[in-house]
């Protein structure tokens, strides 16, 4: 499943990054603001995955089923 995390380089996004690279999940990175507003995405960062969207503190504390998500395609 493919996974995109909408980030604009803050303290947060390096945070959530740094984590999804030590579980070796495969996203691709997002910083494209106007993309961000037009989806309704009012703060970052956020992983999608799927159809879900985790903010930070989720993403942090769910990432071993992202992880497992990510490897189902």
């Amino acid at each position: 499943m493919k996974a995109v995390l909408y980030s604009t380089g803050c303290p947060r996004c390096k945070v959530l990054k740094q984590k999804l690279d030590k579980e070796g999940v495969e996203y691709e990175v997002c910083e494209d603001i106007e993309k961000m507003k037009s989806m309704g995405i009012m703060s970052v960062p956020l992983l999608v995955v799927g159809d879900e969207r985790y903010q930070f503190s989720d993403a942090i504390q769910k990432i071993q089923e992202i992880v497992h998500r990510v490897e189902e395609e």
